[in-house]
């Protein structure tokens, strides 16, 4: 039998072979890791083939790395990932990427990208070396550097004239990423460092304890995530939470939220109740493909005042034809209606088990024989093989598609955006993201019953619809 690294080298062979023969035959490229990212260069992935061969490439090469790579410098990959996360936030807070974008392709010495964003020029070149040394900016020549692939997903495209005369804004009107990368190397950044001081000396209860969180102990607060950034002093980070929510978007297929579940089933004049929809942006998605559907966007208060602002300016007709409502309505209170579907896009991660049954359980007592509950969660996979893999009696899309042998079953890091989103669930909020097997507990806990999970093809994307009936209702 031969050895990993053969079987590893076989797929590698393979799958490049695949992938070059999708490009060729669709007229799609391969990215270049110097050139500028753009959305434009991921179009081959729109070949499920090509998208898996490229899956399978990126895991090989990480499982082939963590083979050979001597162990501690493997672990100080993860070790030393603080030290990556404070160079790159430095760049990104002083715009680097933008600067480094308008001054050309030649590339930008320290000394003069810190004459334009103030910086000390010495630290500034060795922060973007280091991070150069992982793929991240690239330097051209000694002690110059320009953007590459990957720093210019970080630019917002924005004059740096524009920036520098008010950063606050810098976020305001881009695509979202540069914001959510802030968000994370801040207050999430900080909130992982007290990972560990906040687990002594707590009582089982306090694990599930949305005040008692690595947050809290890091901001030395016991008020949660949310109530913080109410504060009138954080309204800068309050307003980049939300613009990068928009960047999580981005990160998703845009088909994501129309596979998640069947809506065209649904019969005319049905009703869709989203609950906890904030401003409404999954359904301003889905209202004009699905004329048929009625929807309700539920949320607090003050959340449903902001989203009556964005549907006068996006849509204004749906409200006006009573297509839309928006409702204030606090999840925890008893549901006012029993819908055909019941919908939630990323609610039951931030709440732990106690509370998410709370909420199930006010939908579970207003939901009718043939309402149906749709999440759109991140359905954590195992890092090994799932015995339920090739039983026939598990539900539709129950497991997903697994990486060839001797891959890690899960793709390994190719697949980590998931295990990310995991990871600040449990900082920020004593919360987290769900096996399918917890999923599915939780679930018939409250009275519900998992019938489907709606993956997107390839199942490149860390947001599936899972599709759940009431039980016990005839």
């Amino acid at each position: 039998m031969s050895s990993p690294l053969r079987q590893l080298l076989d797929l590698l062979t393979q799958s490049v072979s695949a992938l070059e023969q999708s490009c060729a035959a669709r007229g799609t490229k391969i990215p270049d890791l110097n050139a500028p990212f753009h959305p434009a260069s991921e179009a081959f992935r729109a070949d499920p083939a090509a998208a898996e061969a490229a899956n399978i490439i990126s895991a090989a090469s990480l499982q082939l790395a963590a083979i050979m790579t001597p162990p501690p410098i493997s672990m100080y990959s993860v070790i030393g990932g603080p030290f990556n996360a404070a160079a790159l936030r430095v760049c990104l807070e002083s715009h680097v990427t933008e600067i480094l974008r308008e001054g050309g392709p030649r590339g930008l010495t320290p000394e003069q990208i810190a004459a334009i964003n103030g910086q000390d020029p010495k630290k500034l070149g060795r922060y973007l070396r280091t991070l150069a040394t992982h793929h991240i900016y690239r330097e051209v020549e000694p002690n110059v550097f320009t953007n590459n692939r990957l720093s210019s997903t970080l630019d917002t495209l924005k004059p740096v004239k524009d920036i520098l005369s008010d950063p606050s804004k810098k976020n305001e009107n881009t695509h979202g990423f540069a914001a959510l990368a802030g968000h994370h190397l801040d207050e999430t950044f900080k909130a992982a460092s007290y990972s560990w001081e906040a687990s002594l000396g707590i009582s089982e209860a306090d694990w599930t304890d949305t005040s008692k969180t690595p947050f809290n102990t890091a901001y030395k607060t016991s008020e949660t995530f949310w109530k913080y950034l109410e504060r009138p002093e954080e309204a800068f980070r309050q307003r980049r939470f939300g613009l990068g929510m928009q960047g999580v978007q981005a990160l998703q297929p845009p088909e994501a939220i129309h596979t998640a579940f069947d809506w065209k089933s649904l019969d005319k004049k049905s009703v869709v109740v989203d609950v906890g929809g904030g401003v409404g942006t999954s359904v301003l998605n889905l209202v004009n493909r699905y004329s048929h559907i009625n929807f309700v966007v539920q949320d607090l208060p003050g959340v449903i005042e902001d989203a009556k602002k964005v549907w006068a300016e996006k849509n204004p007709e749906a409200i006006k034809d009573g297509r839309v409502k928006l409702e204030a309505h606090d999840f925890f209170a008893s549901q006012t209606h029993q819908p055909a579907v019941f919908f939630m896009k990323q609610i039951l991660h931030d709440w732990p088990d106690h509370a998410c049954a709370k909420i199930l359980t006010q939908l579970r007592n207003a939901a009718g024989p043939d309402t149906k509950l749709v999440l759109m969660d991140s359905i954590i996979p195992f890092a090994c093989h799932d015995p339920h893999a090739n039983d026939e009696t598990y539900f539709p899309g129950a497991i997903p598609k697994e990486a060839p042998a001797p891959l890690l079953a899960n793709f390994g890091a190719v697949n980590a955006l998931a295990y990310h989103a995991d990871m600040v669930m449990g900082l920020l909020f004593n919360s987290q993201e769900r096996t399918i097997t917890h999923q599915i507990q939780l679930l018939r806990s409250t009275g519900w019953q998992v019938t489907t999970v709606n993956r997107q093809e390839g199942d490149g994307t860390f947001l599936q619809g899972v599709v759940a009936i009431p039980i016990g209702i005839n």
